[in-house]
């Protein structure tokens, strides 16, 4: 509640002796900015808008003075005029009063016995009451908005008690996404409706808070500016060091390292429960891996438990496999609205520590599949084999097609392709001469190059399994 001083408690106060001499009423209920003494002709120069300028007249000797002087203070917003008597002239000039009437200026008569001074002192000291009591009520809103963080609330709490301190509807984004809104029906900000404030947090998130019009800012939103942004620093730190942690635990389950009743135990402790159905949802990103480590993840998957494996974001979802394609396609959205280019893929939905290891596999090879979103396949064997420490496989695919690629290197020939394409169309010599344009007879001759640089005959089953294993892992490897 603001403490200035208006005209018309000016005049409530007997102290002073002061009279309305003029019609006038339109500003008496505005606060006085200032009070000006002046006896220029022109004081205008010096009159920033809003002054209660007061005078004795000493250089408004006739009635074109008189009516000019009110004229120069109308068009310099003067909020009124007090006149002092019985010094320059024993009453107020008739023609000030008229030509104050004229404009809506309102004129007091000051008498002799109060000093100019007194109404100034009066002034000055509201408008110091005023600030402090501004400052106080800043300091106090501060102070609630620190405690809100300090005792648990977080920013929620904080951005709710910020938005009832302001009297209206707030919206926290992360490039397009939000990330806090203080009602449903808030809508997508918009810059001809809302104000937006920039939130520093010294990484690529840029995070906005933005307040609906109409509101008065006193000057909190500055200091909540600085708060959200250590509360989003302080959560992005936090959620990369748990991601850390369970990717720990991800990790040893995935490799297959632990004794099922300690894979059961340390899940547990990261906050997955085993013995319930759980799918794998996995974001990978080689542009912007990074920040996968500490972004926000949609407000659907807050019950979820996510992990940093290798350089993939692992979301572990306690679901019947029904919810997962709509919470892929939400974490994608997310993901992309945040500035960060990724590709998902989708786990079967299963239980206990190896289901879990399952779905890792069967969502870790979807996303490669490279779309936004990618539903889950029967899981290959060369997929759980390549994934394996205790299995050389990379090693001995490259063993077997590496002189081919060398050959095809050297020669400019297309020995890799020309096999790719017989396996694809299962060994029909007819169909690959169909499709590489090629005769028969030719692709029967670089059949016999890859039996005799691989020492692996494509026309043999055996032969043949073995060459496809290790393009297939060829192919996980490079992808």
């Amino acid at each position: 509640m603001t403490m200035a001083l208006t005209l018309a408690a000016l005049l409530a106060r007997p102290s002073l002796g002061l009279r309305l001499a003029g019609s006038a009423t339109a500003t008496l209920e505005q606060e006085i900015q200032w009070v000006a003494v002046t006896e220029l002709e022109n004081p205008a120069p010096f009159l920033t808008g809003g002054e209660l300028v007061l005078t004795t007249g000493v250089r408004q000797r006739t009635a074109v003075d008189q009516r000019r002087f009110v004229r120069v203070l109308q068009r310099a917003g003067a909020l009124g005029i007090g006149f002092g008597v019985r010094l320059g002239h024993d009453e107020i000039p008739p023609a000030l009063i008229a030509e104050a009437n004229r404009w809506g200026l309102p004129v007091i008569e000051v008498p002799y016995q109060t000093p100019f001074m007194a109404i100034g002192k009066l002034v000055a000291d509201s408008h110091s009451a005023d600030h402090y009591a501004s400052l106080e009520r800043l300091i106090a809103g501060h102070q609630v908005l620190a405690r809100s963080l300090l005792t648990g609330g977080g920013l929620e709490d904080l951005l709710k008690r910020l938005g009832s301190m302001l009297g209206t509807d707030l919206v926290l984004t992360q490039f397009t996404a939000q990330l806090y809104s203080s009602s449903p029906d808030a809508g997508v900000p918009s810059m001809d409706r809302w104000v937006a404030y920039p939130i520093p947090t010294g990484r690529r998130d840029a995070c906005t808070l933005w307040a609906k019009k109409p509101f008065e800012d006193t000057g909190i939103v500055s200091y909540a500016q600085n708060l959200i942004s250590l509360e989003l620093n302080n959560l992005t730190k936090q959620r990369e060091a748990q991601r850390a942690l369970a990717g720990q635990v991800m990790n040893d389950v995935v490799r297959g390292t632990l004794e099922p009743d300690e894979a059961s135990r340390r899940l547990a402790g990261v906050g997955v429960n085993s013995t319930k159905r759980n799918v794998v949802l996995l974001a990978e990103s080689a542009a912007h891996h990074r920040n996968l480590r500490g972004t926000t993840l949609p407000a659907a998957l807050d019950g979820a438990v996510s992990a940093m494996v290798d350089r993939d974001l692992v979301v572990i979802v306690e679901d019947d496999g029904a919810r997962a394609p709509k919470l892929a396609r939400l974490l994608a959205d997310h993901l992309t609205e945040a500035g960060i280019h990724a590709t998902t893929g989708i786990g079967g939905a299963y239980t206990k520590p190896n289901g879990l290891r399952w779905s890792y596999f069967e969502a870790k090879e979807a996303a490669g599949r490279g779309l936004d979103v990618n539903e889950p396949e029967r899981l290959s064997l060369t997929s759980l084999l390549l994934a394996s420490e205790d299995v050389p496989l990379a090693d001995m695919a490259g063993e077997a097609i590496g002189p081919l690629v060398r050959f095809d290197t050297q020669h400019g020939a297309e020995l890799v392709h020309t096999l790719e394409t017989y396996l694809a169309h299962n060994g029909s010599v007819a169909q690959v001469a169909e499709e590489l344009n090629l005769h028969r007879n030719t692709v029967r001759y670089r059949l016999g190059q890859i039996a005799e640089l691989t020492g692996y005959d494509p026309a043999v089953t055996a032969d043949r399994v073995q060459l496809y294993l290790a393009l297939a892992v060829r192919k996980i490897a490079k992808a």
